[in-house]
């Protein structure tokens, strides 16, 4: 898992009035709205005695108290930026400690969804968001959906820019292995600052509704994926000249071995209420699919090395991807996760995301959590 990249942390819809507890990277944060509806993270973990900012017990709850979250263990209360404002034991007149503060994460709402830069990046250095552009174009219907699975968010990853797999896991991307001259094409990469993909022509044998079928205007379906950063990627699925579905996906790892999945599908036609119904419908059967091949693949996390794994000319893009990881790793941006369990299984050790103003100031309470070696 790396640090540095934006992150979706919830659906907007899902951030309401009360604080929300969220666990990404290992690590769990406090998302809530404040006085102008804003959408602020901070790590879930007070300072104080290690409370639970966004704490939704039985009985006893966290809450926003004039625009800052407050701790329900002894009610100390943090701004939007980390900053303790308020500690109710010091009396009114009682001052507030500079180091009295935990990390503040950028956060950006998007696509009906709040992402969250998880790491110490100036704002200038930042990899972006993955753009979505249908989703501001006329004429286009956009879903919202979401789902979770049981392996790391590169198996997701992967299987995603897997030209391969469409054949036997999708019955309505191929023939199921009953074409006897199947094969995947060389592809043609592309390449980008931030991701590798391709766009590839194959025959399907069958088409998910019927309007699919009527504006498929050729035997022939132009599609492809592609990713971006270590956790986004797109698709983009075009039977014939008219019809056209361009999807994103944005990958959370909750940790190693658990992945929530924020879907955005966005197509050109179909935009009625019953269309819209029906491709929901169909994108969580294809989603079924690719579940039941990826929370039984073996091992959850990908091997650390090419060598572990029989590699063939249609991986090339899934090749292209690991060594865009590799890049990643190498500036230092991956979280060592051999000493975060190691330090974490003894009970007694609490780590936080480094976030951007650990660049400025000095004497943290938290340490930050173990980072791979840069090269």
């Amino acid at each position: 898992m790396f640090i540095n990249f934006w992150y979706p942390a919830c659906f907007s819809d899902e951030l309401g009035d009360a604080p929300m507890k969220v666990k990404m990277l290992g690590c769990n944060f406090a998302l809530f709205r404040d006085e102008e509806g804003n959408a602020n993270c901070l790590s879930n973990i007070c300072i104080h005695r290690g409370g639970s900012l966004a704490c939704q017990g039985e009985q006893i709850k966290s809450k926003v108290v004039d625009g800052n979250i407050q701790c329900p263990y002894h009610g100390w209360q943090f701004n939007g930026d980390g900053k303790c404002v308020k500690i109710p034991s010091q009396g009114p007149e009682g001052k507030v400690p500079e180091r009295a503060r935990i990390d503040a994460y950028p956060t950006q709402e998007k696509y009906g969804i709040v992402f969250v830069f998880l790491g110490d990046l100036p704002e200038d250095e930042r990899p972006p968001i993955m753009e979505a552009p249908e989703c501001e174009m006329e004429g286009w219907g956009v879903i919202r959906q979401s789902y979770m699975l049981k392996t790391g968010y590169r198996r997701s990853i992967e299987n995603a820019i897997d030209p391969a797999h469409n054949e036997f896991v999708h019955p309505t991307h191929g023939f199921s292995g009953k074409d006897p001259n199947y094969s995947v094409p060389k592809l043609d990469l592309i390449e980008e600052e931030w991701g590798v993909g391709f766009m590839t022509k194959y025959a399907s044998s069958g088409s998910p509704t019927k309007e699919y079928s009527a504006k498929k205007d050729s035997a022939v379906t132009t599609a492809g994926s592609g990713t971006f950063g270590a956790s986004h990627f797109w698709t983009k699925i075009q039977p014939g000249d008219k019809f056209k579905m361009h999807q994103y996906t944005y990958d959370l790892p909750i940790d190693e071995f658990t992945t929530r999945v924020f879907l955005i599908s966005t197509r050109n036609s179909g935009l009625t209420e019953e269309m819209q119904k029906i491709m929901m419908d169909r994108n969580l059967i294809v989603a079924q699919q690719d579940i039941d091949i990826l929370d039984d693949v073996e091992p959850v996390r990908t091997p650390p090395t090419m060598m572990k794994e029989f590699m063939v000319r249609s991986d090339s893009c899934i090749v292209r991807y690991r060594e865009h990881i590799k890049t990643y790793e190498d500036r230092g941006w991956r979280i060592d996760l051999d000493k975060f369990h190691s330090e974490t299984a003894k009970g007694n050790v609490i780590f936080a995301i480094p976030s951007p103003m650990r660049r400025e100031m000095k004497k943290w309470v938290i340490d930050p959590v173990p980072l791979m070696p840069a090269k």
